[in-house]
């Protein structure tokens, strides 16, 4: 196993295919948040301002046929405890699923590999890999346990928030059978308000291109109206969301949804329709339409729409509100993984 350093962007630029095909083929974690595209525009961002400064440092992993087996998406910065560290590209607010991305059955070999090339000159003088919102269940975490233990390293690992998910059964009846009869009476009672209010109410999934600006600008707005969604939406997240979405959409896998009472804009989900999954990233609400639940609404509209195009499942992802259980959510989680020298 031959490891190499990527520490430039032009480098990382030319990964992109091997990267993806990698992820998608034979990944052990394969989640949106670590496509190529989607850590790009993370990285021209820094996080959307999360982090001041980075040193890329991604690490590689081929075999004697050079073929790529192996990817450490990792960049060097202050950690939040003010320790020099190694941390994962996305890390930390934005980015809910985060791995490394490896052959399942080379993770062992690529751990021991890469914590032996950090212990070189080749690597910048870190104390800690802090490796935040790894899932509970990657073979990277006992992976990573058994590198470092075996150097006498120190390893800690932190469950950190729960990620509510639904498994489809590819039939809107039968999942609002599998649910709380009680939530499946008031599911069903809101949409039948929806269609019989005063105002017409239609909701769509932007296709058009040359409307997704003007659509993620409109769903901006919305995710304004909640004061706590518009502090986070300071300008330099909203470039690094605008950025996101429009990679998104031109490699496909951008879902961003819309609900319009009466023409005006009610709620929006912006997801992920990725892998067979349908990751719920953010929401917005316009509150002037209470009364009609317009988010629940839409969500029970998406939720119909995944059943009916066969997709396996609906992740809520980080965050344990209490909708998500209502709709069916069982809790999976995140971790994190800190390793000291």
């Amino acid at each position: 196993m031959r490891l190499q350093i990527v520490r430039t962007l032009a480098e990382f630029d030319q990964l992109r295919t091997e990267w993806n095909d990698l992820l998608t083929c034979c990944s052990a974690s394969h989640v949106p948040f670590l496509r190529h595209e989607y850590l790009q525009t993370w990285w021209a961002s820094l996080g959307g301002g999360e982090w001041t400064q980075g040193e890329l440092f991604v690490v590689t992993a081929r075999q004697t046929d050079n073929e790529l087996v192996g990817i450490a998406p990792l960049f060097f910065s202050q950690n939040r405890e003010g320790e020099p560290a190694l941390l994962l590209l996305g890390s930390i607010e934005i980015s809910d699923y985060l791995d490394l991305i490896v052959r399942t059955s080379e993770i062992p070999a690529f751990l021991d590999a890469l914590l032996n090339l950090l212990q070189t000159d080749q690597a910048p003088d870190w104390q800690t890999l802090d490796w935040y919102n790894l899932p509970e269940a990657s073979p990277t975490l006992p992976a990573v346990q058994a590198a470092a233990e075996k150097r006498g390293w120190s390893y800690q690992q932190q469950r950190l928030q729960a990620c509510p998910y639904i498994t489809l059964p590819g039939d809107w009846e039968t999942y609002l059978a599998s649910i709380d009869k009680k939530q499946r009476h008031e599911i069903r009672r809101k949409l039948r308000r929806a269609e019989e209010y005063p105002a017409p109410v239609r909701w769509y999934i932007v296709e058009d291109g040359n409307n997704l600006q003007a659509e993620i600008e409109a769903f901006f707005d919305l995710m304004a109206l909640d004061p706590e969604k518009e502090r986070f939406l300071t300008p330099a997240m909203r470039r690094q969301m605008l950025s996101t979405a429009h990679a998104a959409f031109q490699e496909g896998w951008l879902q961003l949804a819309l609900l319009e009472v009466g023409g005006e804009k009610a709620a929006g989900y912006l997801n992920f329709d990725y892998a067979g999954h349908l990751w719920v990233y953010n929401s917005g609400l316009n509150f002037a339409f209470r009364e009609l639940s317009p988010g629940w609404v839409l969500l029970a509209k998406l939720i119909q729409w995944a059943n009916e195009n066969q997709r396996l499942a609906l992740d809520f992802m980080r965050g344990d509100e209490d909708y998500k259980y209502r709709f069916g959510g069982i809790n999976r989680y995140i971790t994190r993984v800190c390793v000291r020298r």
